[in-house]
C-alpha cells in the first residue's frame, strides 16, 4: 500500500481495519503514516516523503520521487503481494499501479480521481492501473463504468465522523461564544495560496455584513501552520479585533455557526454534513483558472452542489466573488429560516448516502479482486 499524505493516512486505516478482520494474519507494507503503522502497518519509506503540493515544490522533489517509486516497483515485484492498493496520491500511485499491473500483479485504487470534475485525462491512466478502484462518492461505480472500469462505492469515512445532529449549543459553549447570538463562520482555505486569493474578500466581505448587521459574531479557524499570517491578514484589515480567530476548531466552527462564507474544497462537504447554509467562493491565478475552466466538466464546482446535483448553496467563482456579492449571498441565508430548513432536510439525506461500513465494503471489493 502507499499512501502519500494524512488523509490517505486515515483512509488507509479504515481499509486495513478491514482487512485484518478478514485475514487477520494478513501482512501490509509500503508507504504509510501513523494510522496505518497503529494497525501493524510496515512503512518502507517516510509518508512525508511524499506529501508535496504545488508544482514549484513536486519538481523540487522530482527526483527524490521517482527514485523511491522505482525502488518501491523493484521491491514489490521481488517480494511479491497478493495486491497492491494506492490510497489516493494518484500522482504516484497510477502509473506505480500500471507497472505492478503490467507485470501480472492485482491492483486496486481507493478514492476515484476527480475525472468528473477536472481532469477527464486521468480514466485513461486509471483504467490501465486499477483492476478495482474504491469510491467515496456514490455516483462514482457508475460513472466509471462507461469506461469500462470495475468499482465500488464504500462510503466516505467523514459521514462516519460528524454527527447526523451536530450540538449547536455545545461548540458554543465550547468557543465561548453567546448562545443566542447570530455567527458566520469564515473558512477561506487551508492553503497559503487561498489565503492569497480570498482572505481579504471574506474580511471584507465580513465588514460590509456587519455594517448591515452590527449584532454578527465572526470566527474564523485557522491551521497551526497559518495562523500568524492570517493574524497579519486580520490586523491589516477594517475586521482587526472583530473576528474571533480559532487555531484549528474548524468542525467547532461549523458546528456554533448560522452560515458560513466557505473556500472551494473538502471543507465544504464538511459543512454540509454539519447541515449549514454556505456560500462557496473560490479565486485563483486568472491564468490558472482559464486553463482549469477549459476542462470543467460540470456546471458546478462546489461538492455539496455536485452531490445534490444543483445549486442548492451559491458558488461565487473568480470575478464574481466580489465582497459585496458574499457579503449579500452569506445574509440573505440569514434571512431566510425556511430555504435554511429545505437545505438541512437535503443535507440529512446526504449524509444518509455517504453513511455506509466502509472497512467492511472495502474488504468485500479487495477480496473479489484477489480471487477473481
Amino acid at each position: 500500500m502507499v499512501a502519500g499524505e494524512a488523509s490517505g493516512d486515515l483512509l488507509a486505516g479504515l481499509l486495513l481495519d478491514g482487512l485484518k478482520t478478514r485475514w487477520p494474519d494478513a501482512t501490509s507494507v509500503g508507504i504509510g503514516g501513523p494510522q496505518m503503522q497503529k494497525r501493524g502497518f510496515e512503512t518502507w519509506w517516510p509518508q512525508e516523503k511524499l506529501a508535496v503540493r504545488g508544482y514549484v515544490e513536486v519538481l523540487r522533489h522530482y527526483a527524490e520521487i521517482s527514485g523511491i517509486r522505482r525502488q518501491l516497483r523493484a521491491r514489490l515485484l521481488r517480494e511479491g503481494a497478493g495486491i497492491f492498493i494506492g490510497v489516493d496520491a494518484p500522482d504516484f500511485n497510477l502509473d506505480l499501479e500500471a507497472a505492478l499491473r503490467e507485470r501480472g500483479m492485482k491492483t486496486a485504487h481507493f478514492v476515484c480521481p476527480s475525472i468528473w470534475a477536472w481532469r477527464p485525462e486521468r480514466v485513461e491512466k486509471l483504467r490501465a492501473a486499477a483492476d478495482h478502484v474504491l469510491c467515496i462518492f456514490p455516483f462514482e461505480p457508475a460513472l466509471l463504468a462507461e469506461h469500462g472500469i470495475a468499482a465500488s462505492y464504500v462510503g466516505h469515512p467523514i459521514a462516519d465522523v460528524i454527527p447526523m445532529a451536530p450540538d449547536r449549543a455545545a461548540a458554543r459553549s465550547a468557543l465561548g461564544l453567546d448562545a443566542g447570538a447570530p455567527v458566520v463562520a469564515l473558512l477561506p482555505g487551508s492553503r497559503r495560496s487561498e489565503l492569497r486569493y480570498l482572505a481579504d474578500r471574506f474580511l471584507a466581505a465580513a465588514a460590509l455584513m456587519q455594517q448591515a448587521r452590527p449584532e454578527l459574531h465572526f470566527i474564523l479557524p485557522a491551521l497551526p501552520s497559518l495562523h500568524g499570517e492570517v493574524e497579519q491578514l486580520l490586523a491589516a484589515s477594517a475586521m482587526n479585533g472583530r473576528v474571533q480567530l480559532l487555531e484549528g476548531r474548524s468542525h467547532a466552527a461549523l458546528a456554533a455557526c448560522d452560515v458560513t462564507l466557505i473556500a472551494s474544497g473538502t471543507a465544504t462537504l464538511e459543512a454540509a454534513l454539519f447541515k449549514r447554509p454556505m456560500v462557496i467562493a473560490y479565486n485563483m491565478n486568472p491564468m490558472s483558472w482559464a486553463l482549469m475552466r477549459r476542462k470543467q466538466l460540470q456546471p458546478w464546482v462546489g461538492l455539496p452542489n455536485i452531490l445534490c446535483s444543483d445549486f442548492v448553496v451559491p458558488e461565487l467563482i473568480q470575478e464574481a466573488a466580489t465582497p459585496q456579492a458574499l457579503a449579500e449571498a452569506t445574509l440573505a441565508w440569514l434571512a431566510s429560516p425556511d430555504k435554511v430548513h429545505a437545505l438541512q432536510q437535503r443535507f440529512c439525506a446526504l449524509h444518509a448516502e455517504l453513511q455506509r461500513d466502509t472497512p467492511t465494503l472495502c474488504a468485500d471489493a479487495i477480496q473479489k479482486v484477489i480471487e477473481g
